[in-house]
């Protein structure tokens, strides 16, 4: 008779990374200060600082993440700016 053999058992997955929710504010520079959320149904994403109250709203789509609402609000900021200079 042969011996049994040993159930091995397979590594355990790597979780999935998160992406972050809460921001610094670029206006006020208050740490962890800027919420964001997404309302799929209306098709509205929003991020908000809790200090300053200076807010962005975008529309999204089913792909779009908070990270990407708050990164179109600073691209937005600084293309304001920039205007701001030139004239």
């Amino acid at each position: 008779m042969g011996k049994r053999k040993k159930a091995t058992k397979p590594p355990p997955k790597a979780k999935d990374p998160t992406l972050e929710k809460t921001f610094d504010c670029p206006f006020c520079g208050q740490e962890q200060s800027v919420d964001s959320s997404i309302n799929r149904k209306k098709g509205l994403g929003r991020v908000a600082c809790r200090s300053c109250k200076a807010t962005h709203v975008m529309s999204v789509n089913t792909l779009t993440e908070a990270v990407d609402i708050f990164a179109d609000w600073i691209d937005r900021s600084v293309e304001a700016n920039q205007e701001k200079q030139d004239v």
